[in-house]
């Protein structure tokens, strides 16, 4: 088992950052995938970035490459994105989740076994 918890979510001008962070108990953390997803209103959860068990391999959506950042710091059993270059679009419910497969690429939701309780990030215009 392992339970995640969000924070870093707020309300931010356009061009600003964010940086939120998902801390993890259980066991075993550095043997999980970790990824990021987010939620509009109305809208299905879509995939925003993931990073192997190590932190050495990434992958992001289209829509955030260049501008977001995932890491991880195993020592402290936290993952975090860094969110640069805010735009409105990016107003959702962030979630983090964790995929028992340690390689990094899954983008499905259906392939993440563990969900964090979601934080709510508002870019205003």
């Amino acid at each position: 088992q392992v339970q995640l918890v969000e924070s870093g979510g707020g309300l931010v001008q356009a061009g600003n950052s964010l940086r939120l962070s998902c801390a993890a108990s259980g066991r075993a953390f550095n043997q999980y995938s970790m990824g990021w997803f987010r939620q509009a209103p109305r809208k299905e959860r879509e995939f925003v970035a993931a990073t192997n068990w190590s932190g050495g391999s990434t992958i992001y959506a289209d829509s955030v490459k260049g501008r977001f950042t995932i890491s991880r710091d195993n020592a402290k059993n936290t993952v975090y994105l860094q969110m640069n270059s805010l735009k409105p679009e990016d107003t959702a419910v962030y979630y983090c989740a964790a995929d028992r497969a340690p390689s990094g690429s899954a983008i499905n939701v259906l392939e993440y076994d563990y969900w964090g309780q979601g934080t709510q990030v508002t870019v205003s215009s």
